[in-house]
């Protein structure tokens, strides 16, 4: 009998033991399928900084149906010499060279005279968002890329041959230049007729307006509403110039998390809407688009009469932009702004009394908020309220609808690395400076000389001076 319940026992004792491994196998598997089921933060964000690198620097969004297939420019760039193409304020990638080719360039041996080296650079991926086929010395086909715009380097081998640097805007860039040596602009002056006021333009007068952009400015409006020009500049209720190029500054795509609004005028939303408008209609990517505020026929003639807010990609596998915004926008969001040195690129003891005058006399930040340099929540102001004209903000879409009535402004700008643009770093001397939208301050000190007219602040010189090194401190 005894036996017997020790068998019994030990059964039993096995069939416990069994079922606890049993348990332990399930809850071991559990753990195991845990993580790929709820996903990793640290896995997916490496993933998508990845991915959008690779989209910002070289993805073309299948734009060379337009830019090739179009308006041939891949005929323009081969004729290109490396000189002349430096001198529009392309840039070359250090990273993309031999060690031998910047041997070379270091001692004044590559021929920048020649065509042949332009698409030898463009075939090794080293020309900043230009991308192109080349196959028997031939350039078959040519796109381009978020970098082309919103990259620069840092010169460290050559003017405009260096390290490149990601969200930080190609100020030396004249784009309307470029796109002027397109051999074939019917497209865009057929696209411009579509304005009402414009139904007669020529090819001659378009590249006069894309050549008076200038270096560092580009013109996205003018492809919706045929505007090449402001009428009157006014700042303070005066009138600084007349008949002034519709162009604006191209904004940095870096330094831009914590913020809303990370375009010039507040209607364009964040990065990622404006993403997806450059690629589609800008860029002329294959993708899709949506803005119904595009088919209002007396603010933007052109993008209601081509149906610009309405495009899209009938089969979702064709459709080159929409899969990327998601990475794109986070790489985006992960580059950081460029931080000043103390002593080098600022005067330690003058910024810190301007901080002082920032946040109490000259009350900057009212608007520019530390340590986000720009406002929680809705950072924009109408033009009355900054005391500028509003041409470039009520060719903006509607952002707020308050009574019915539409509100258009400018935001209020992310001061994170303007010291780049005072001391004209990683730029042409000639293209130092320029604040505002339209660049129509050269200076800092101009900016602050205009606040403390416009908003009878009484600053002193000394007072002035100490602000400005503020400014280039953050």
């Amino acid at each position: 009998m005894k036996r017997y319940y020790a068998v019994v026992v030990s059964l039993a004792t096995i069939c416990l033991i069994l079922v606890t491994i049993a348990a332990l196998q399930a809850r071991s598997a559990t753990q195991v399928s845990t993580p790929q089921f709820l996903g990793s933060a640290e896995a997916n964000s490496k993933q998508l900084i990845e991915q959008g690198e690779q989209i910002f620097r070289f993805d073309t969004f299948g734009d060379e149906a337009y830019w090739t297939g179009q308006l041939q420019m891949q005929k323009a760039v081969s004729s290109l010499s490396p000189a002349t193409a430096l001198s529009l304020g392309l840039k070359v990638d250090s990273q993309a060279l031999t060690p031998a080719q910047i041997m070379a360039i270091r001692q004044g041996k590559v021929n920048l005279s020649a065509p042949a080296v332009t698409l030898q650079l463009i075939k090794q991926n080293a020309v900043l968002g230009v991308v192109g086929t080349v196959k028997d010395h031939t350039l078959g086909s040519v796109g381009f890329t978020c970098a082309i715009c919103h990259s620069t380097v840092d010169d460290s081998i050559a003017p405009g041959i260096g390290k490149r640097i990601d969200g930080l805007a190609n100020r030396d860039l004249n784009i309307g230049a470029i796109v002027a040596t397109a051999p074939n602009l019917q497209p865009v002056v057929d696209l411009l007729r579509l304005a009402p006021a414009d139904s007669t333009i020529t090819a001659g007068q378009v590249r006069n307006v894309l050549r008076s952009w200038g270096p560092g400015k580009f013109d996205a409006e003018l492809f919706l509403d045929g505007k090449a020009f402001n009428p009157e500049q006014i700042t303070n209720g005066v009138v600084t110039a007349k008949h002034v190029p519709g162009a604006t500054l191209l904004p940095n795509a870096g330094g831009l998390p914590g913020h809303n609004l990370h375009t010039w005028t507040g209607g364009w939303g964040t990065v990622t809407y404006w993403n997806a408008f450059v690629a589609v209609d800008e860029l002329h990517g294959i993708g899709t688009f949506f803005d119904e505020r595009f088919d209002n026929v007396e603010q933007f003639p052109i993008a209601a009469a081509a149906k610009l807010g309405h495009v899209s990609v009938d089969d979702p596998g064709k459709d080159q932009v929409t899969g990327k915004l998601a990475a794109l926008h986070f790489y985006q969001l992960a580059l950081p702004a460029i931080q000043p040195r103390p002593g080098i690129d600022f005067n330690p003891a003058a910024a810190k009394r301007g901080d002082a005058l920032f946040s109490g006399k000259a009350s900057c930040n009212r608007c520019h908020r530390e340590p986000l340099w720009t406002e929680p929540g809705w950072n924009q102001h109408s033009a009355d309220e900054l005391k500028i004209d509003s041409f470039e903000a009520d060719r903006a879409p509607a952002s707020i609808v308050a009574s019915g009535t539409p509100t258009h402004g400018y935001r209020t700008m992310n001061l994170s690395g303007i010291f780049v643009r005072e001391r004209g770093l990683f730029m042409f001397p000639q293209d130092k400076g320029r604040f505002y939208h339209d660049g129509r301050f050269k200076t800092l000190l101009d900016v602050v000389n205009s606040y403390d007219q416009r908003f009878s602040l009484g600053l002193t010189d000394q007072e002035k001076h100490d602000l400005v090194e503020y400014l280039k401190s953050l």
